[in-house]
């Protein structure tokens, strides 16, 4: 009988423990012996010795070892060639995790990648996470990013990640224990481990089955999607992926009156821009048939009566005393609501003075449940159906019923729907009686997205647009998501945003800055420099000594990062300033000129107002621009600079939280948009539709309209860069 093979044996220096490399042999069942190596170097990696003679060096060389050398199905190395290519990418990366002192910018590039991901590669576990895993554990500096909150999808993976309990053990036994300071202590204590759910996706998920849960997003085509729906978007393609499941896109198109297929065309396409995949398209008018179906079952089990009491009359009956006051039309007979539905179907006089209410409880203290409307008539043609149907479901009615008939698992709604949960199970439990084989439907809920200075219903957003206050569904004043990407916005700030919300239930009024700061942060270490001056008053420098003829010398347009490329900077005699800039310096006073040098300002000319007219001075580029109080950005006098319109907004509410109580009207801001004219170097002129750059000491701006024409000027619009700054309108001027 030949001899057992060796068991192979792990060796490291001495509190330099291979955690990543002892998980990975957990899991893939390989059997290890782990060792301290005494004459190790304390910064030296492992070495795994497999037979006499044969050993292997280095964490990666290790992980790739271990993963082939799995003894149970556990994939870990991938199920295809792509996928082990994907891992093997993941595990160079590991060791940027822990080398040349790049840590937080390596976290940066994975939270990114983890913001729509639950693993790093695939479905599934693979030695890419543990690889990965095992690096962040016991950083001290990783410790100080994941409580800062600045990582929060990285956090969350690895909390996954190390809840795998082969790894959990391997923590336990192995990882150098670190004493908790008692600010870390007090900090957990008081927010619930770490901030409580807030970012977190540690939800208790009723009934959820894994590869069995069916998420939907059912936006009404009435408008486009703002930052809400795109986190219920986000929200339900999140959870579906987190339990391997599927998400359902369904329009809600219920309503003829408000719909088009404008909205239907503008979802659609958001929904492919954010990168979020459904496992079908489907429409509630799908429908029709078996909603009109289940209505006359309603009627005729008794759950649902015909009533033509006028609107507002209604509304008072149903707030009355805080009780309700019931429809004397409450207690027709079967036969009577059943003649009547036929008018509704038919569309007749009769059939559009009544509507279809579910007789729940109009005492009950839950006013949702106060007898609601279920079918309505309504003669405008469908944007799918055409004049096919006279009579339709209201939400409330159609949303259970689809749900269940599709398969959903899970309903995933905001918090706002918190007293009308006990109404959707109300009407689903009716339409399961009349309905037999309809499945239940959990509901989940999690806080709604609230902004200050925003309105996010979409009746008042409906409002802007056709009071003309705004240019349109995807003006950059709106919060929708093409008038976020439009103001410059990235897609990618705009998602880490709201994947970092995470499932709490907490409702949160949010400050804008937040997002536009994490919108910074993504634009501002590749976005190309240039420079503007104000037209406005702008001041001519005349400098003595400047060589007679413009010289042209090529200039980064990002210090920091080569690929953004160069530009041309025109140098000459004569140069423009802004006038804030020339009201700023002193004669005599030395300055420096940005991407050129120094230079003495020895005259300055004023009007009888104050304002600078002229300016003469002298080039000093041997002087320091150390010593300098003021940099200055500039331009060559020349015919070849570009017009531009600086264009800035403000908030469209004046309020920072509109009430329902509120005179809405009444909270509008008079004033949200204004321009400036002002003139780029001539670089500018090659800008592209939708690029982002910053303007030297003025901010960060989006290409809104690129140079067509020398008539026409460029068009920028202001990017927030998350510090609040008042600015007041100023009309343009001429060029």
């Amino acid at each position: 009988m030949a001899p057992a093979a060796p068991k192979p044996v792990l060796k490291h220096a001495d509190r330099a423990v291979p955690l990543a490399a002892i998980a990975a042999a957990k899991v893939a069942g390989v059997d290890l012996e782990v060792q301290v190596d005494p004459k190790a170097a304390k910064d030296a990696g492992p070495v795994l010795a497999i037979t006499p003679g044969q050993e292997l060096e280095g964490l990666v060389s290790i992980l790739r070892f271990l993963a082939r050398s799995a003894t149970t199905p556990s994939g870990i190395y991938g199920r295809d060639a792509l996928s082990a290519t994907q891992i093997d990418e993941w595990l160079d990366f590991a060791n940027s995790l822990v080398s040349g002192g790049g840590l937080e910018g390596a976290c940066a590039v994975a939270n990114h990648y983890l913001s729509l991901r639950t693993y790093l590669v695939g479905y599934a576990l693979s030695v890419a996470d543990i690889a990965c895993w095992g690096q962040l554990q016991g950083l001290l500096q990783w410790d100080k990013l994941k409580r800062s909150g600045s990582h929060p999808h990285l956090a969350r993976w690895t909390e996954l990640v190390g809840g795998v309990p082969e790894l959990a053990e391997v923590l336990e036994q192995h990882a150098p224990k670190r004493r908790r300071t008692a600010g870390e202590v007090n900090k957990d204590a008081a927010s619930g481990r770490g901030g409580g759910d807030t970012g977190s996706y540690n939800i208790d998920l009723p009934d959820a089955v894994e590869g069995k849960v069916v998420t939907r997003f059912p936006p009404e085509p009435s408008g486009y999607l703002h930052i809400g729906h795109a986190k219920a978007l986000l929200m339900n393609q999140y959870i579906a992926n987190m339990y391997k499941g599927k998400m359902i896109l369904r329009f809600d198109d219920t309503n003829p009156t408000k719909e088009k297929d404008e909205y239907v065309e503008s979802i659609l396409a958001d929904v492919a821009l954010m990168g979020v995949t459904y496992s079908r398209l489907t429409y509630t008018s799908d429908y029709f048939p078996q909603l009109l179906e289940v209505g006359e079952k309603l009627i005729r089990s008794g759950k649902m009566y015909a009533d033509d009491t006028p609107v507002e009359q209604m509304r008072e009956m149903r707030e009355e005393r805080m009780h309700g006051v019931e429809s004397k039309r409450r207690s027709r007979s079967v036969e009577e609501n059943l003649a009547i539905w036929q008018q509704m179907q038919a569309g007749t006089e009769e059939g559009l003075t009544n509507c279809m209410r579910f007789k729940m409880d109009m005492s009950a203290p839950n006013k949702a449940l106060r007898d609601p409307v279920a079918y309505r008539c309504n003669l405008t043609p469908h944007l799918r159906t055409g004049t096919k149907y006279k009579v339709y479901p209201t939400y409330d009615c159609a949303c259970p019923f689809v749900d269940a008939y599709e398969g959903v698992t899970h309903a995933l709604r905001t918090s706002e729907y918190k007293d009308r949960e006990e109404q959707y199970k109300w009407v689903l439990r009716a339409q399961q009686e009349v309905w037999p084989g309809l499945p239940w439907v959990h509901i989940w809920e999690f806080s709604r997205l609230s902004f200050v200075h925003t309105v996010l219903s979409k009746r008042k957003l409906t409002w802007f647009v056709a009071t003309k206050r705004v240019d349109g569904w995807d003006d950059p004043r709106m919060p929708t998501v093409q008038g976020i990407l439009r103001r410059g916005m990235t897609l990618e700030a705009l998602k880490e945003f709201i994947i970092s919300q995470g499932a709490s239930k907490n409702m949160t009024l949010q400050e804008w800055d937040k997002v536009w700061t994490i919108n910074k942060k993504q634009v501002d270490g590749t976005c190309a420099r240039h420079t503007a001056v104000v037209s406005d008053n702008r001041v001519r420098l005349t400098l003595t000594n400047a060589p007679e003829q413009p010289e042209v010398v090529s200039v980064p347009r990002h210090k920091k990062y080569p690929p953004a490329g160069v530009k041309a900077t025109t140098r000459s005699k004569v140069i423009l300033l802004d006038q804030e800039d020339a009201q700023a310096v002193s004669e005599d006073e030395e300055v420096t000129l940005m991407d050129w040098g120094n230079a003495i300002v020895r005259r300055i000319v004023r009007d009888a107002a104050g304002v600078v007219t002229s300016m003469e001075g002298e080039l000093h580029l041997e002087g320091s621009v150390k010593t300098t109080k003021l940099k200055l950005t500039w331009l060559a006098d020349m015919a070849e600079l570009v017009p531009l319109t600086l264009t800035d907004f403000a908030h469209l509410i004046n309020k920072k939280k509109v009430e329902e109580t509120d005179d809405f009207e009444a909270c509008v801001n008079d004033v949200t948009k204004w321009e400036t004219a002002a003139l780029g170097d001539a670089n500018m002129r090659n800008l592209q539709r939708g690029e982002v750059i910053q303007l030297e000491r003025k901010g960060y701006y989006i290409v809104d309209q690129p140079l067509v024409r020398p008539s026409k000027p460029v068009v920028l619009f202001a990017i927030p860069d998350g510090r609040t700054k008042e600015k007041k309108p100023v009309p343009v001027t001429s060029w």
